[in-house]
């Protein structure tokens, strides 16, 4: 019989590897830091992720673009806050061919504000052109120089970037809410990621916006992983790139701007941390590589033509595989557990004789016979009830990892340990010294004040001492 993990999930680190080729999501082993290749079930999960998020954008009015992944030196310097926020991270090609250098330098995008607002100058001319929505799904890099795990931190990543232009501060406040929002309802409630949605500190903003906010979310280790951001550039960028338009009454304005990143890269990564168990991996329904495996549990030549006409029927509406190895039955069922396979179908003598199927659910190992005509329904069904349950679960344990800490004793005590409610001086810019501080003597970091409600700020600011403006959430980060 296949063995099982050799480590469990509570050694997360560990487990998290093993899973990762164990069940045949990447290979590690191509040779550049930060580089992996992506394999087949990773893949699939991540096209139906991509496909989830793409008809909500497009739903609500953004339109599929494909920009080049070079930008040109000069239009990567126009904003100087972005370009000193970057300019670190940048892989720049230089040179074509053994010896000739390139007139000017490309960067291999990191993020594509500056390549994507050169294009808005030129299209965006009237009110007429407003709101400007749009999104391109691609890969990026960073050269990043923390420890790199696959999913987690690479230096080329598979995300959603979504830009958009409106005439007023309003309509793009109003966007903002709704990256909010599609965030809730993608990775949320299809997914499975729980979050909280954070107003971030002055100091930790993006690059050359006026607000960063951002869902973070954690891992089983306790360190909170950045999921998707939605950034109010407000004009910062229409300026150096004069985005302007004619409005009504003639009169030249510059527009205002948001932008939203929604990494399926790092969602993938969150998904198998929060959801995946001792056994392997667990995806929700819409996003499984394989949402059904068919499975004889005996050789008997009836049994197999029965399981390849099973087959044929149910890969006609969802992600299939008929396992006809010569393994044994124990084998298989342990070897798609540790792959994820939502609904598993045994078919043998027994089920034969019936005139049933017997299916058995990735996330409880329930098992239920059903009749043959009702099979369809009955997965549709069943990989419903799977994804509620992993919502569910998923909420309960995300709920228990917020604590509070009033002290810098009890801060001691808990840090690491999920997020940690705290009295914070401020998030201006006067809280930073406060945040450098914290992060010196605990390795933690000011996440931001919570978006989806007000929380009445009570004593001191655990660093300083100073009356409390504000509660802040502190934890370990990715």
């Amino acid at each position: 019989m296949q063995e099982g993990l050799s480590h469990p999930k509570s050694q997360f680190s560990s487990w998290f590897l093993e899973v990762v080729s164990r069940a045949g999501l990447a290979d590690l082993r191509y040779g550049v830091k930060g580089f992996i290749v992506h394999l087949p079930p990773a893949v699939q999960a991540m096209k139906a992720m991509y496909r989830l998020y793409e008809q909500e954008l497009e739903r609500r009015g953004h339109k599929p673009y494909w920009f080049p992944a070079v930008i040109p030196e000069s239009c990567f310097q126009l904003e100087k806050e972005h370009v000193e926020g970057f300019a670190p991270e940048v892989f720049w090609i230089t040179q074509h061919g053994d010896q000739e250098e390139l007139g000017e330098k490309l960067a291999l995008r990191p993020t594509s504000e500056t390549g994507i607002y050169r294009m808005f100058s030129l299209w965006i001319r009237s009110w007429k052109d407003l709101p400007l929505k749009l999104y391109q799904s691609c890969q990026v890099w960073r050269h990043e120089t923390k420890a790199t795990k696959p999913f987690i931190r690479g230096r080329e990543f598979w995300w959603i970037e979504a830009h958009d232009a409106f005439a007023t501060r309003e309509e793009a406040e109003k966007q903002v809410l709704e990256d909010m929002e599609m965030t809730e309802r993608v990775m949320h409630q299809e997914f499975g990621i729980p979050f909280i949605f954070f107003k971030r500190p002055e100091w930790d903003k993006f690059a050359g916006a006026v607000h960063t906010y951002a869902a973070d979310s954690l891992m089983p280790d306790g360190r909170i992983i950045q999921q998707p951001s939605t950034h109010l550039l407000g004009q910062n960028f229409s300026k150096p790139f004069q985005i302007l338009y004619t409005d009504e009454k003639g009169e030249k304005k510059h527009v205002w701007q948001t932008c939203y990143g929604p990494c399926i890269w790092r969602m993938l990564a969150s998904v198998i941390a929060i959801h995946g168990d001792d056994k392997g991996l667990v995806f929700p329904f819409k996003i499984a590589p394989v949402q059904v495996v068919i499975i004889p549990v005996s050789q008997d030549t009836a049994v197999i033509k029965k399981c390849k006409e099973i087959y044929e029927k149910v890969r006609e509406r969802f992600r299939a595989e008929l396992d006809l190895t010569d393994r044994t039955p124990g084998w298989k069922f342990n070897e798609w557990e540790l792959r994820g396979a939502a609904i598993r179908i045994e078919i043998g003598p027994k089920e034969l004789q019936t005139k049933t199927l017997t299916l058995c659910r990735r996330d409880t190992g329930s098992r239920l016979c059903v009749q043959e005509y009702e099979l369809l329904e009955e997965i549709e069904k069943l990989g419903e009830e799977l994804t509620q349950n992993l919502i569910k679960r998923a909420d309960e344990w995300f709920s228990s990892q917020v604590q509070d800490a009033k002290t810098l004793d009890e801060v001691r005590k808990k840090a690491g340990k999920g997020f940690l409610r705290v009295p914070w001086c401020s998030i201006d810019e006067k809280g930073r010294e406060c945040a450098e501080r914290l992060k010196e003597q605990f390795a933690l970091h000011v996440r931001g004040v919570r978006v989806d409600k007000q929380e009445k700020p009570e004593g001191k600011c655990i660093i300083c001492g100073k009356p409390a403006g504000c509660i802040v959430y502190i934890g370990r980060q990715y």
